[in-house]
């Protein structure tokens, strides 16, 4: 697809570690739309987080290029904002000061920090916890903490890097659920990566089905459910079934293969 009509092009990217004997992904190819929230699931060691990286501007491709908006990264850019696996809170700073923290370091004036950390805090369920100090929350609302410290820098695009894996399975649906009514409200880019092909299903408007190392785009799904969404009715729907044993059967060969390679009998 052609970069003006995208948000996000990956085009024809490789990385590369260890003086390229180590090969993260290699020759992938990746348009995300704007507002679109695009699903990436692969198996582990497969470059998912690697791309993300590269996406965000914090690596560098070896070859091919990422485009934003038309334009090459090359490094991190204002409008986007990246939100990782383990919470990355500052812990002698309270909730307030965590979510303000993006803003007050881009020099935002002061009303403006406060309105938008006081919208965001109330916008992921956690107003009344401001003074709050993360060690003070649990797992599921320190990562609300990391997405309203996200959303309050107000970025087009929102890389997510499995932000839901370290949370138990009630809280995981729970922010499922909130992150479904925040794309519907927001309407942000979001690439979200998971291992998880429900979450995929469930929250994607595509899935990008990735190979294990070196990673490649083995094949992208539409996930046609309607938007706004309710993640009880999209389980319980029987294409749900369907596409969840396909993305499997995809996956299974080399989910088995790594296994077995871990643990030989």
């Amino acid at each position: 697809m052609a970069a003006s009509t995208n948000k996000i092009v990956v085009d024809h990217a490789s990385k590369l570690f260890l003086e390229g004997t180590v090969v993260a992904f290699r020759n992938i190819d990746l348009a995300v739309q704007p507002n679109e929230l695009l699903c990436i699931v692969g198996p582990s060691g497969c470059g998912k987080t690697t791309l993300l990286r590269c996406i965000g501007g914090l690596l560098a491709t070896s070859s091919g290029q990422i485009l934003i908006d038309g334009e090459a990264v090359h490094s991190p850019r204002g409008g986007v904002a990246i939100v990782f696996q383990h919470f990355g809170l500052l812990p002698w700073k309270t909730v307030a000061d965590n979510v303000a923290f993006g803003l007050k370091m881009a020099g935002a004036p002061r009303q403006l920090v406060a309105e938008r950390m006081g919208h965001y805090i109330r916008l992921v369920g956690l107003g009344g916890f401001e003074g709050h100090y993360p060690y003070q929350l649990s797992g599921g609302m320190q990562q609300r903490v990391g997405l309203a410290r996200a959303l309050a820098i107000n970025p087009e695009i929102l890389l997510m890097d499995e932000p839901f894996a370290s949370v138990d399975a009630q809280t995981r649906e729970v922010l499922q659920e909130e992150l479904l009514q925040l794309h519907d409200r927001e309407r942000k880019t979001m690439i979200f990566i998971t291992h998880s092909i429900d979450e995929a299903i469930v929250l994607g408007d595509r899935v990008a089905v990735m190979t294990t190392r070196p990673g490649r785009v083995k094949e992208i799904l539409p996930i046609d459910f309607k938007r706004p969404r309710d993640p009880a009715a999209v389980r319980a729907h029987a294409h749900y079934t369907e596409l969840r044993n396909h993305i499997w059967n995809e996956l299974r060969p080399t989910v088995l293969e790594e296994t077995h390679e871990r643990h030989p009998s």
